[in-house]
This record gives C-alpha cells, sequence and structure tokens, in this order.
C-alpha cells in the first residue's frame, strides 16, 4: 500500500520564515535595492564589469537578510562578545600578516581575502549594546569610558591599515550606541570641544594623501587636473542634471569616463546627471523613509539591547548616505564611503541587509510576543 503524503504548498512552507516581518521596512528596502540596481546598470556601461555579478550579490545579500532575520535579539546578544573578540583579533592579524594594496594593509588571505573591518560594522553596536544592556539600571559615567575604550581599540587598528572611511564609519556605529544609552549633552559638548582643540594635532598624524583631500574640499581649483580632478567631474555631472536629468543611459559625464568611480564611490552622480533633482529627491525620500521607520522600530523594541542595536545600525544608514551624498557633492572630504544599496560590491552590500536582517528580527520579535 503506497503512502501519500500531502505536503503543503510552497507558499504557505515559506510563510513562518516571514511571519511577523515589518512589510513597511521591507518595501522600503525593496524601493533602495531597486533604484540601486536601475542606477547601477547605466553606471557599469563601457566599466568592463558584468551587471550579473551585481544581481548575484544582490541575491546572496537577500539570502543574508532573511536569514539573519530568522535570529532572534537574543541570540544576537549571546554572540555580542565572541563576534568583537573574533573581530579585533582578525584586525590584529591583519596589522600583522595583511596584504597590501596600493600603500594600504586593509586584506587578511584566509584562503579568500577577507576585510576584516567590515566585520566590526555589525560587531561594534553589538557589543556595546550588549554592554549597556548588562549595566541597565547602573549605568554610571565609568560605563561610558568602558564603552569608548572597546570602541576605540579597533578603530585604531583600522585607522592603522589605514581606512579612514571604515574607521569614521566603524566609529559612526559605536557613538550611536553611546548617544543613546544616555550620554549626557555637556559630555557631548566637552568631546567637541577637545575634538576641535585636537585639530591641529590629527593634521600632523595624517598620510599626504588625506591633508589632500581635506585641501581639494578647501579648493578643488588648486589641482583641477590632480587631485581635485575627481570631485569637480562629480559636481559638472550633478549640475548639468539640472531638475529632470538628461535621460537614462544618457549620461555624458558618466559614459565618456569623466566621473571617477562612477559605479562605487560617485554612483550618486551618475543618478543625478540621469535623473536629476527629481531622481535625486526620490532617493533620499526612500532613504529617510527607510531610517524613520528603523527609528520606529528602534523605539518600539522591548529591551534596551535591542534599542540600542535597531537605533544605532538605523542610523549607521543615515551617516553612510550622508558621507557619500556630501563628498560626491563637494560639501564633505571624499573618503571612500559607498552609497547603500546603491554602489557595485558584495562587502558593503551583504553588511548592509545583514544590519536589515537585525532590524527585522527585532521588529519580528516584538510581533511574535505581542500575538
Amino acid at each position: 500500500m503506497n503512502t501519500v503524503i500531502d505536503r503543503p504548498p510552497l507558499l504557505r512552507r515559506l510563510r513562518p520564515l516571514v511571519a511577523g516581518f515589518d512589510l513597511p521596512l521591507l518595501a522600503g528596502l525593496v524601493v533602495l535595492v531597486g533604484i540601486g540596481a536601475v542606477v547601477l546598470y547605466s553606471a557599469l556601461q563601457g566599466q568592463g564589469i558584468s551587471f550579473a555579478d551585481q544581481l548575484r550579490n544582490i541575491g546572496v545579500a537577500w539570502l543574508v537578510l532573511f536569514a539573519v532575520a530568522q535570529v532572534p535579539p537574543q541570540r544576537l546578544m549571546q554572540i555580542a562578545p565572541p563576534l568583537y573578540l573574533f573581530g579585533v583579533a582578525l584586525l590584529v592579524a591583519t596589522a600583522l600578516f595583511g596584504d597590501v594594496h596600493k600603500g594600504a594593509r586593509r586584506w587578511l588571505d584566509v584562503g579568500v581575502v577577507i576585510q576584516p573591518s567590515e566585520i566590526m560594522k555589525i560587531a561594534m553596536p553589538l557589543m556595546l549594546a550588549w554592554y549597556f544592556q548588562k549595566r541597565e539600571g547602573l549605568i554610571a559615567l565609568r560605563d561610558f569610558g568602558v564603552a569608548a575604550l572597546l570602541l576605540a581599540v579597533p578603530v585604531a587598528l583600522i585607522m592603522k591599515q589605514p581606512d579612514l572611511g571604515t574607521a569614521m564609519l566603524v566609529l559612526s556605529t559605536g557613538f550611536f550606541v553611546i548617544f543613546f544609552a544616555g550620554l549626557s549633552w555637556r559630555v557631548l559638548a566637552l568631546l567637541a570641544l577637545l575634538a576641535a582643540g585636537a585639530a591641529p594635532v590629527l593634521w600632523h598624524f595624517m598620510h599626504d594623501y588625506q591633508r589632500q583631500r581635506v585641501l581639494m574640499l578647501l579648493d578643488p581649483q588648486a589641482d583641477p587636473l590632480g587631485t581635485g580632478f575627481n570631485i569637480i567631474q562629480s559636481m559638472i555631472a550633478i549640475g548639468s542634471g539640472g531638475v529632470w536629468g538628461q535621460g537614462y543611459l544618457h549620461g555624458t559625464q558618466a559614459h565618456l569616463n569623466f566621473i571617477p568611480e562612477s559605479h562605487t564611490d560617485f554612483v550618486f552622480a551618475v543618478l543625478a546627471e540621469e535623473w536629476g533633482l527629481a531622481g535625486n529627491l526620490t532617493l533620499i525620500a526612500a532613504y529617510l523613509f527607510f531610517i524613520m521607520r528603523g527609528l520606529y522600530i528602534a523605539a518600539g523594541a522591548p529591551t534596551l539591547f535591542s534599542r540600542l542595536l535597531a537605533g544605532s545600525i538605523t542610523m549607521i544608514f543615515f551617516t553612510y548616505a550622508f558621507v557619500n551624498m556630501g563628498m560626491v557633492s563637494g560639501i564633505l572630504p571624499v573618503v571612500g564611503v559607498p552609497l547603500p544599496f546603491v554602489s557595485y560590491g558584495g562587502t558593503a552590500l551583504v553588511t548592509l541587509m545583514l544590519g536589515s536582517g537585525i532590524l527585522l528580527s527585532i521588529a519580528r520579535s516584538k510581533r511574535l510576543v505581542q500575538s
């Protein structure tokens, strides 16, 4: 006698995996990734890079998002200290044995070449959120000092590589956790004054190329064919887009290869040239919606750990977008920060989608508890 196994439809079997997902956040993410794919298809024309590679990156990133979204915040809290220590150990190994490319020691060959600093973008907020959760109800000024030390170690190792852009992003993720944990505005004002006073000292320790980036911010015309070329061409592209843009696939600066790194750091200039101010505002509106939804999830999270983690991850999306648009527009130095969900590349995209998966996990855990 044959036994008939009545298997439920695929959609019904997949439904538990997405149960409790925050649909507005997911919808905002779909819009951002979609805009990124459309813009990047144009930016890759004539670059000798296959658009199919980025589609593969997007597929892997979505798988990472859905996998991480299944992990409850309690489990994320358990892995925070080991992940932090693992990330710091990899940074130390990179400093000692890492591969050098273009004068920077940022990569480590462990069978596959990895960039350990990317791990700290997630490990850092996890660790600090874990620490403040353990100190909940007992948080004193010295705890902020401990948190600052935990933050300073990986940031110093990353700056040593040197990788100012990634160091700034890791510093931002940690700062947002410390800020949301209740750091006094008076302490913030004091830190701002100390930072301003230390600026001449920091200038002395900066690499020559970093100093040049700051100088080009102040006067890009001082070296229009050298270090100022990138930002000048980027601003020309943004201005030539006007209100409605030159048309999709018809950007002259982009397709005549005047825009440097048009598919990575300067992809926003491609969007601005082809879609104009209307395209810029559409992308900014999508970012704002996504960020506001992330902050809404953070505000409603049931534990201090979840609130701090969701808040800091959400604000790092803001930092990515603000810094990239600022440097492409000529109001911030060029530091090599990609435009989130738009710039070409797998590592940054996977990291951002991993962070989005954590937001979905936090929102999901709250909804499942309420139901």
